[in-house]
């Protein structure tokens, strides 16, 4: 995240990242896209292949009476659709719930929010801050709220009111830690800039979700 000074304004400029690359359908593409996924999957250790204590391990035993040994498709009971962010600085989003099918994008930038749109087993279907869907395995995603500026450049305020001072402008683009939400209000930490942005000027929380 770019954070500078403006010589012309106090207030500070938080600038954005680039977040996600498209992948190009060629053979020799995607054989080495499989090839960087499976080595990314071997590389997170075993303990961290979980949503942060969002969505804790499949080990509720199946709704459908399956045997022991048996293979039954789980979820993990949570609320669908919800928002979850991006683990790592290199997730593959495949087409289907499976690493047999092609990855069709790269989400690039860890802390980014999606919204979990469906389940299927361990894998997760998400959707972007721009429409842009896919599916990842949950051990790629993290509970830890997060929301990015949407709209034009954003004053983060000092306490949530119109009229409260300034502590930096946001670019659109910005991810965010979500702390909490008050009223219209959502209490945020940009890069190492703590204050209050409109709900509305925010992707990553739902218009009526309380968040404390």
């Amino acid at each position: 995240m770019v954070l500078y000074m403006p010589r012309a304004s106090p207030i500070a400029m938080i600038g954005q990242k680039q977040m996600l690359v498209r992948i190009r359908h060629t053979f020799a593409r995607t054989i080495g896209a499989w090839v960087f996924g499976l080595l990314l999957l071997l590389a997170v250790p075993p303990a961290a292949r979980a949503e942060d204590g969002a969505e804790p391990p499949d080990e509720a035993p199946a709704a459908n009476g399956t045997a022991p040994g048996q293979s039954a498709i789980k979820t993990s009971g949570l609320p669908v659709p919800r928002f979850v962010s991006i683990r790592s600085n290199a997730v593959n989003a495949h087409s289907g719930p499976s690493t047999k099918y092609p990855i069709e994008w790269v989400f690039s930038r860890r802390g980014m929010p999606v919204e979990v749109v469906a389940e299927f087993d361990t894998w997760r279907r998400i959707r972007d801050p721009d429409g842009t869907e896919g599916w990842v395995l949950q051990g790629m995603l993290s509970a830890k709220r997060s929301v990015i500026v949407t709209g034009g450049i954003q004053t983060l305020r000092h306490d949530p009111s119109a009229t409260a001072r300034p502590v930096a402008n946001a670019e659109p683009g910005v991810v965010g830690a979500l702390l909490h939400c008050r009223d219209d209000w959502c209490e945020v930490d940009l890069g190492g800039y703590h204050g209050w942005l409109r709900r509305a000027e925010l992707w990553g929380v739902y218009p009526n979700e309380r968040l404390e």
